[in-house]
């Protein structure tokens, strides 16, 4: 038996419930984890409220990111050994996989094994955080060194790990965030630059850090509309990614600016790396050597006990916190 957490309509955070199932054993491509941290992300706020990029199927479990130990393998699963410290990355549908939980399984191509253990709260935060912009900005090339980069919602797991990637590859990170209560934090978490954009001049801001040329990439997760500030800030031929939609408001866009300006506007999902065996391995060499050598580094904004599920998924959705929330089991 485990205890995992699901939910039957769709809703708020007080819709999850803690309930006791049956784990069975581990089916010929999958491996059994016994969980000991859960990675909280907004995508899955999003899943539970039935707003996703995929239609949601009720009861549903939800959870993409855990680490903990291997408790049973499949028959043709090979590299993984009962007790081998592992965590998962976002490589599969929530409606077929959960991994909030205690004992869950998770299809083995989300699973990597570390062969140099860390904490397993820093463990969880690591892939969503760091290969989502891995895989946008570095993988192919696309920022190249000098670039400036504007990273809306900065303060976030992921935007906190895009500061990091644009900082090791070599461009010019410039975090946005709402008010200048998070300005000292961020630039202590590396970013060269920071904007408030509800006390600031957006356009004029990054005018001004850009010498008037304009930021060469956009790493937005937010969209509504906000964005058009964003290409009205950008150099022409831009390219501004859109990996997310927090934002409930339509997006709207400046055509008279984008006929000139010509920005390249691309829907990102990370998926299409984690998907391919040999793009993510490649992706989760380059990010543990990081940590390993200390370029890069998660933030944790604080921690909930399992129990408290339901308060966790509160506090994510207040989006105050600066770092990435981790659920200890």
């Amino acid at each position: 038996m485990s205890r995992v957490v699901e939910f039957t309509e769709y809703g708020g955070p007080e819709v999850l419930k803690i309930v006791d199932v049956v784990v069975p054993e581990p089916a010929a491509d999958e491996v059994r984890i016994a969980v000991k941290a859960i990675g909280l992300n907004r995508a899955e706020s999003m899943w539970r409220h039935g707003n996703y990029v995929e239609p949601v199927l009720l009861p549903a479990r939800l959870g993409y990111e855990v680490s903990g130990y291997v408790d049973a393998v499949g028959a043709d699963v090979t590299g993984f050994f009962v007790g081998d410290q592992v965590t998962t990355v976002p490589a599969f549908s929530q409606n077929d996989y959960g991994m909030y939980g205690e004992l869950v399984l998770a299809p083995a191509s989300a699973v990597i094994r570390h062969a140099e253990p860390l904490p397993h709260a820093e463990a969880t935060t690591l892939w969503n955080v760091f290969i989502t912009p891995y895989g946008a900005l570095l993988e192919d090339g696309t920022m190249k060194k000098g670039d400036n980069v504007l990273i809306p919602a900065a303060s976030s797991g992921i935007g906190l790990g895009t500061i990091q990637i644009v900082n090791a590859g070599g461009g010019v990170s410039i975090a946005l965030t709402r008010t200048s209560a998070k300005r000292e934090q961020l630039l202590a978490a590396g970013a060269a630059h920071v904007i408030a954009t509800e006390e600031q001049d957006l356009v004029a801001e990054v005018m001004r850090i850009t010498d008037g040329k304009g930021a060469d990439i956009v790493f937005d997760p937010v969209g509504g509309p906000t964005f058009a500030k964003l290409i009205s800030a950008s150099a022409p031929g831009a390219t501004l990614f859109l990996y997310g939609a927090l934002s409930d408001e339509p997006t709207s866009l400046p055509l008279l600016e984008i006929i000139p300006k010509k920005p390249i506007i691309r829907g990102y999902n990370l998926f299409e790396l984690t998907t391919d065996r040999k793009r993510l391995e490649a992706a989760t060499s380059y990010i543990l050597a990081g940590v390993a050598n200390g370029t890069f580094k998660p933030t944790i904004a604080r921690t909930f006990a399992f129990d408290d599920i339901v308060e966790a998924h509160r506090h994510l959705e207040k989006n105050q916190h600066f770092g990435k929330i981790v659920v200890s089991v």
